[in-house]
């Protein structure tokens, strides 16, 4: 209850002072009451969604869009916090230099024509944040980037040189709300003609039903070498309230019966081989292990019958394990495949300039490769969304790799 009320408190003066950056550029009575008629809708409908939200529902798509409107609306509203709090701090150090000397008779006039300066600024810089998130809610949460890497590795088999992978992670597929846009994004896949297609895990939110719609469009996918699964976090439906625990463990069981009707071949701390020639690969798959969430991984077992010499590709849907324990781990796993971070669905990124998100403040290897101990990572930035349902900077990744025979010099 404190964090609530604190929240309100924080939220009032949030739009105390966006009203006075407002009011000190725009004069309009009504257009003040609209502004604050629209701010009170938007909060409570947030409010009452959160209280009234059902865990045991696949359907919140209300929370979702309360959620999206208050980022919309909230958001910007820092920026003429930051400005017009500025210029409170300046004007009290004015006062205070004030007291002591002669104030200008024109004073009140110049702090008037400054306060509309500073609030006008302030509009036009929030009208950034305002216009970004909302194209990254109508448009940016199906704007599917493919991303391509080339990585070497002087141990690969003959064979695999200029093998081809296509990663992709986190489907959420309860968050979809758009059927013409993901059969692109299935099709944009499948037109990488890759040999093999992996999925790191997250097909659901919270339940299995979520996918339902979905199964036959995700049953297109297809690759020579077929197409390989983990489980993430979200899969073993702790994220919802169950009746009993046979419910949740029935759920458990229609999304593993799901993954096999549309042609995943989903490893749960085991292995499989693909052949070529005298060559192969090894591909393991562990069950969710996160340094903040479940750990059923299990390496050991995963790789009971892999050979130290074999070449490693490992598919774990968190990278905190890559870096707890996969770099740390005496058999060496040459490339390692995550997601689950979504890139926060939030972020800058200018390609061979900067890449940021407030999510590297959790993470500290949340997207795209990273080398460590001779060993790669890929963390993809996620298929889906979660929670907001827009992606602003970070877009819906379709990761390709081609495995390249050679020394890296990254």
């Amino acid at each position: 209850m404190i964090r609530i009320v604190i929240f309100i408190f924080l939220i009032i003066a949030l739009d105390f002072y966006a009203l006075q950056s407002f009011r000190s550029v725009i004069k309009n009575p009504f257009v003040t009451y609209g502004y604050l008629i629209i701010s009170t809708i938007i909060f409570s409908n947030l409010v009452y969604q959160v209280i009234t939200f059902d865990r045991s529902s696949v359907n919140n798509q209300g929370f979702y869009l309360a959620f999206a409107l208050f980022v919309l609306v909230y958001v910007p509203k820092l920026v003429l916090l930051i400005f017009v709090f500025g210029e409170d701090i300046y004007r009290t150090f004015e006062a205070f230099y004030n007291y002591f000397i002669s104030k200008p008779d024109n004073s009140s006039r110049l702090f008037s024509s400054r306060r509309k300066f500073i609030g006008q600024l302030a509009l036009g810089l929030a009208s950034i944040p305002f216009l970004s998130i909302l194209y990254g809610i109508t448009k940016g949460k199906y704007n599917f980037k493919v991303l391509r890497y080339s990585l070497f590795f002087d141990d690969l088999p003959e064979a695999f040189e200029g093998y081809q992978i296509t990663q992709i992670s986190d489907i959420h597929s309860g968050s979809f709300d758009n059927k013409e846009k993901i059969e692109y994004a299935v099709n944009l896949v499948n037109e990488q003609e890759s040999d093999v297609i992996m999925f790191t895990g997250d097909l659901v939110n919270s339940k299995s039903k979520e996918m339902q719609p979905w199964k036959s469009t995700f049953s297109k996918l297809k690759a020579v070498d077929g197409i390989f699964s983990v489980l993430g976090n979200h899969d073993y439906g702790d994220y919802t309230r169950w009746s009993t625990e046979k419910d949740k463990a029935d759920n458990f069981q229609e999304l593993l019966d799901i993954q096999k009707e549309m042609g995943f071949d989903l490893l749960r701390n085991e292995s499989r081989f693909i052949q070529k020639e005298n060559d192969r690969l090894a591909i393991i798959g562990v069950e969710n292990w996160g340094k903040d969430f479940k750990q059923k991984g299990d390496l050991d077992l995963a790789t009971s019958n892999v050979n130290p010499t074999d070449f490693k590709i490992l598919l774990s849907h968190d990278p905190s394990h890559w870096q707890y324990e996969v770099v740390k781990h005496p058999v060496h796993y040459q490339l390692t495949l995550s997601g689950h971070t979504h890139g926060m669905q939030f972020g800058i990124e200018i390609p061979g300039v900067l890449r940021w998100s407030p999510i590297k403040w959790r993470y500290k290897y949340w997207a795209g490769i990273y080398k460590k101990a001779g060993q790669f990572i890929n963390v993809n930035r996620g298929f889906g969304f979660l929670a907001f349902p827009g992606r602003v900077g970070i877009w819906p990744e379709i990761s390709v790799i081609t495995l390249k025979k050679g020394i890296s010099n990254t």
